[in-house]
């Protein structure tokens, strides 16, 4: 029960790495906030885990949405402990100069703008509050590129650059931010980053992985967990990388 008594919101938490994180730390005591674009899955996400969650549409790249996001989890719990920026999209891979410009717009928008949206309405609660945790979820593609991705590589290293200046900044304030970089996994978009789901395919960008498999939601949910605990008291600015290997 390392979140015993903690409020976290998660965007994108209604599937994938995100669901994986509501999951856990709901295990672990928490009271969660899903907040998703399905607002259907959002709700059912929560009712089954029971009061202490709630379900919310969300669009994070709505600066309205966000603030009705932060307002809601206030009025429902009283406080805000943790922020896990989970939300994010990708494109197909392409070569860079044939991504159109409203996608562009769109990745920016959710990988990045989201990021400062949220921060603009929860840091000043976390100061009051006297700390708190901010996770962000980038990507080992922000790390170390492939190819024919590179406007969804740009947004996470943009989100790995934002960690560190975010745990900078606010270290006096006793709020810690880090990131977490998974490795592609079973989730909606993972046929996103490899183009077309077949045995060949994945065979290939399985042997890129040391451990040879993907992320998983659990993983993701164990990392995170860890990481916005107060086990994890002492770690700020980092972003640690859940990719079996693929970065070495």
């Amino acid at each position: 029960m390392k979140l015993q008594g903690k409020t976290a919101i998660v965007t994108g938490g209604a599937s994938g790495f995100g669901e994986g994180i509501v999951r856990r730390f709901a295990e672990e005591g928490a009271r969660v906030v899903v907040a998703d674009r399905n607002g259907e899955a959002a709700r059912a996400l929560a009712e089954e885990l029971g009061d202490a969650s709630l379900g919310l549409r969300v669009d994070v790249a709505n600066a309205a949405d966000v603030v009705g996001l932060v307002e809601q989890t206030l009025e429902l719990t009283g406080r805000l402990d943790i922020l896990v920026n989970n939300a994010g999209v990708g494109h197909t891979p392409q070569p860079m100069e044939t991504l159109s410009e409203e996608e562009f717009d769109r990745i920016f928008s959710v990988n990045a703008k989201a990021i400062y949206l949220l921060a603009r309405e929860v840091v000043p609660v976390m100061k009051s509050a006297g700390g708190g945790a901010i996770l962000n979820i980038a990507s080992t593609g922000g790390v170390s590129p492939r190819p024919n991705l590179t406007w969804y590589n740009a947004s996470k290293g943009w989100v790995i650059t934002a960690t560190r200046a975010m745990a900078v900044e606010l270290a006096a304030s006793q709020i810690r931010v880090n990131a977490l970089n998974p490795v592609a996994g079973e989730t909606p978009l993972l046929k996103t980053f490899m183009g077309e789901d077949t045995p060949e395919v994945r065979a290939k960008f399985l042997s890129s992985i040391p451990l040879g498999r993907f992320s998983t939601p659990a993983d993701m949910g164990a990392a995170a967990a860890f990481l916005c605990s107060d086990d994890a008291s002492m770690i700020t600015g980092v972003a640690l990388e859940v990719d079996g290997g693929r970065c070495i």
